[in-house]
């Protein structure tokens, strides 16, 4: 379980969602079995819920692992949409194209196999203001730093999903905070500051899976 919300919480939660059909649940024994960290189920479950709401046809992805969130965005969007998802592990980048490969998502997933601030730098010199949705699930300690460069290729109506916001509960708490993950927790609290406290924003936060901080533009005709 996640630490940050009750057990018998998510379990009830998790009852609810409907299992997923293939190629999405062969992912996730896969994740499974090979220890392959993917999104949680209730986050799974959140993502089919926004981007069927926003409709998104341009999305950006910061960490791959094996392709699950990619490709399940692209499955409940029926490959109405363009993503670009970046990551830097040699051999997650192996598997996830061989995944998108597998299922049919070759033409609407491309993967960028790089640092994730080298590449946003390069796609914010080229591409600014052309995503609806980026999807933040890479690099934790890296937010704060990630977010000038997704808030230039964000359009003006566009939505940032992070994963993780709240790190186990660490960041919430210093009770619960281990010595080795300190630096990431105090950069993932500055990155809720950027986030929360920045008046063009609108930003909340929701205590699902390992925490999932939503953010958007204000109207500024309003």
């Amino acid at each position: 379980m996640s630490g940050i919300a009750h057990d018998y919480m998510e379990k009830y939660l998790r009852n609810l969602i409907e299992e997923n059909d293939e190629p999405l649940k062969g992912m996730e024994e896969y994740s499974e079995e090979n220890h392959v960290p993917i999104v949680q189920q209730e986050v799974a479950n959140f993502l089919k819920v926004m981007v069927t709401m926003k409709k998104p046809k341009k999305i950006l992805e910061l960490g791959t692992a094996i392709g699950y969130s990619s490709i399940l965005m692209c499955k409940e969007l029926n490959k109405q949409c363009e993503i670009v998802t970046i990551d830097r592990n040699d051999e997650m980048v192996k598997i996830a194209q061989e995944n998108i490969e597998k299922y049919g998502y070759s033409e609407n997933i491309t993967i960028i196999h790089e640092e994730c601030l080298e590449a946003l730098e390069k796609l914010s010199e080229s591409q600014k203001g052309e995503y609806d949705f980026i999807f933040m699930d890479a690099g934790k300690g890296h937010y704060n730093h990630f977010l000038p460069f997704c808030l230039e290729l964000l359009k003006d109506d566009g939505i940032i999903i992070s994963d993780n916001v709240l790190f186990r509960g660490m960041v919430a708490t210093d009770d619960l905070v281990k010595r080795r993950k300190i630096t990431i927790v105090k950069r993932m609290r500055k990155y809720l500051e950027m986030i929360s406290k920045d008046k063009n924003l609108l930003t909340t936060i929701i205590p699902m899976g390992d925490g999932i901080a939503i953010t958007t533009r204000r109207d500024s005709s309003v």
